[in-house]
């Protein structure tokens, strides 16, 4: 899908905070189904870091509508403070960053990466990450510490995504963290990914014929994204996530042009 006036920016109004949670709602609450019915009464998503002055809500805009978001969660003394961890990120509370966060590196958490459905197959998801790209340039941050989506509650599946990711050597040769137990996984999971026929092929060793949920596939080919550990539960949205590590240096070169282009005005879809 084309648009002539594509645009990302920085949400700094009511109303643009307002279509960054219009938007997680409609994907992670109208679309998936991953949220409460609570939620439902303002079909809104937001929890406490969106307030924070150290988190930035990017936005992706085709003309006036608005199509995509992400935020990028930067350190936040308080909460470090509060929380009792080095630099405050959500990420402390769940895995042990202390072998990431060296000195001289500044981390940044990206989440809630939303792009509307009728607008996946345009440059929408490139702004979005143009956008995350400069913003956390002009932070100083050298790496993203971020959990991609695996499209599943089912443990089975999403350690085979694991085992995917690792087949097509996409984990980190640096970093390794350790997942707590997903003892609050489902026994009976509601959303598997993979088929039966995947699944006979994978216990064939059969890997290199696997799909991979679109998350970590996008950040891992065109972010270089390098996943640290096997699958994290994540509670909140009762879903699997992969754990993984982006150095802004070593983003790929073709994605880099790809963003200069964008904020030219030249559209790859155009």
């Amino acid at each position: 899908m084309t648009c002539r006036h594509w645009r990302w920016r920085v949400a700094t109004t009511q109303r643009e905070f307002d279509d960054a949670a219009r938007i997680r709602w409609a994907v992670f609450g109208g679309e998936m189904g991953l949220l409460s019915a609570q939620s439902a009464v303002a079909r809104r998503e937001l929890t406490s870091i969106d307030t924070l002055d150290t988190t930035v809500h990017v936005l992706v805009y085709a003309g006036s509508e608005a199509v995509a978001t992400m935020r990028v969660a930067l350190p936040n003394a308080e909460v470090a403070a509060n929380l009792g961890v080095k630099v405050g990120l959500e990420m402390e509370q769940r895995v042990d960053l202390t072998g990431l966060l060296q000195p001289g590196r500044v981390v940044a958490e990206p989440s809630r990466f939303c792009v509307l459905p009728r607008w996946r197959r345009s440059d929408a998801v490139a702004f979005l990450q143009a956008g995350m790209y400069a913003v956390s340039r002009r932070h100083g941050v050298t790496h993203w510490i971020a959990s991609a989506n695996l499209e599943t509650d089912s443990p089975e599946d999403a350690l085979l995504s694991w085992q995917v990711a690792a087949h097509r050597g996409w984990l980190s040769p640096r970093w390794r963290v350790d997942v707590p137990d997903p003892w609050q996984a489902p026994v009976q999971p509601r959303n598997p990914f993979y088929t039966p026929e995947e699944r006979a092929k994978a216990a064939r060793g059969q890997l290199e014929e696997l799909r991979l949920p679109r998350s970590p596939s996008l950040f891992a080919t065109t972010m270089g994204a390098r996943f640290i550990s096997e699958p994290l539960y994540d509670a909140y949205f009762r879903w699997f996530t992969l754990p993984l590590v982006m150095a802004l240096d070593e983003i790929p070169t073709d994605s880099l042009a790809r963003f200069h282009a964008l904020e030219n005005g030249v559209s790859s879809a155009a």
